[in-house]
């Protein structure tokens, strides 16, 4: 295949979403608070469809199955990436998730942990996050956690548009109201949450806490993974490289800001691609195909060169190592 692999999102209605993915991505959402679009998923719990090619229908599970040509022929037996936007119209819960030894013991067959990252595309003025915990001993965290002890346990960090946020498998952290960020993260729907502001759900009960798994998971103390972000120059293209091996051996994460052309060749056996701003074109074996804010699709293995051209800025992502 010698064309983009385009995808058709899927919606995921949220206690804490809303309606910005429409009004400022331009999506046809379904009724309700939406939270999330999974932009490029193969999980089991809302894989996309491809739009176009030889491909066109297949979901993007069944193609990594079935089509693994496209992706440089991995060993790993499910897609290990999975992009989201997430609009939190309201506070997430306060969360961690496991890592892949935890998740493969005591979840369904097949699931992944979770490290994931967070590229902030708005926050709304005195915007913060929940992001790691003040517990000495995982003793002192099961204390407090069982206390509610929140205003001592929770670490509170400001955050504003154009950010970058690493999140480690065992991080305690919560998205919390007036952010939206495009997530990159590992292919994983397992979440542990620990604090729900006592909220209701849909059939008027509060929802599923899971405080021991918490506690289970929960990196103990607490420590921010020391990034190494950097900028460079390539055609008429500033390139931010966000995070990459070794700091995060799942994926390497980047920002293009384009004003103009951008000649790239691969540095992975594929590669994912979000619009977050702007509009232009990429051209792969001789054809070009339009691109716009909110489009979302994978390089496949087959194109060995491309050019983006455009003003347009985008979070491209690529697989880590094989595990």
């Amino acid at each position: 295949m010698t064309e983009p692999i385009f995808l058709e999102p899927v919606f995921h209605e949220k206690i804490w979403g809303g309606r910005k993915l429409a009004t400022d991505f331009g999506y046809d959402l379904p009724d309700g608070k939406i939270g999330e679009v999974w932009a490029i998923s193969a999980h089991p719990n809302g894989p996309d469809t491809i739009a176009n090619g030889p491909l066109k229908g297949k979901t993007l599970d069944v193609a990594w199955r079935e089509n693994q040509e496209y992706f440089g022929h991995q060993k790993e037996k499910v897609f290990p990436l999975l992009t989201k936007i997430l609009d939190a119209n309201d506070s997430l819960s306060v969360q961690v998730h496991p890592d892949d030894a935890y998740a493969a013991a005591h979840e369904r067959p097949g699931e992944l942990g979770k490290t994931e990252c967070w590229y902030v595309i708005s926050a709304e003025p005195g915007s913060y996050l929940i992001y790691g915990h003040h517990a000495k001993t995982r003793q002192e965290l099961a204390d407090m956690i069982h206390r509610g002890d929140w205003e001592h346990l929770l670490r509170k960090v400001p955050v504003k548009t154009g950010d970058f946020v690493y999140v480690p498998s065992g991080t305690i952290h919560a998205l919390n109201k007036g952010i939206m960020v495009l997530e990159t993260q590992q292919s994983s729907d397992t979440t542990y949450r620990l604090y729900d502001y006592d909220r209701v759900g849909a059939d008027g009960k509060k929802r599923e806490l899971h405080l021991q798994q918490s506690i289970d998971t929960t990196t103990v103390p607490s420590h921010d993974p020391e990034l190494n972000i950097t900028k460079t120059t390539k055609d008429d293209a500033t390139i931010t490289t966000f995070v990459t091996a070794p700091i995060s051996k799942f994926f390497s994460v980047y920002k293009i800001d384009l004003d103009g052309k951008l000649n790239q060749t691969p540095t992975a056996p594929y590669t994912l691609v979000s619009v977050l701003e702007g509009a232009g074109t990429i051209e792969a074996d001789g054809k070009s195909y339009p691109l716009k804010k909110g489009v979302h699709f994978i390089i496949p293995n087959q194109i060995k060169a491309w050019t983006f051209t455009g003003k347009m800025m985008m979070i491209v992502s690529t697989p880590g190592a094989e595990q």
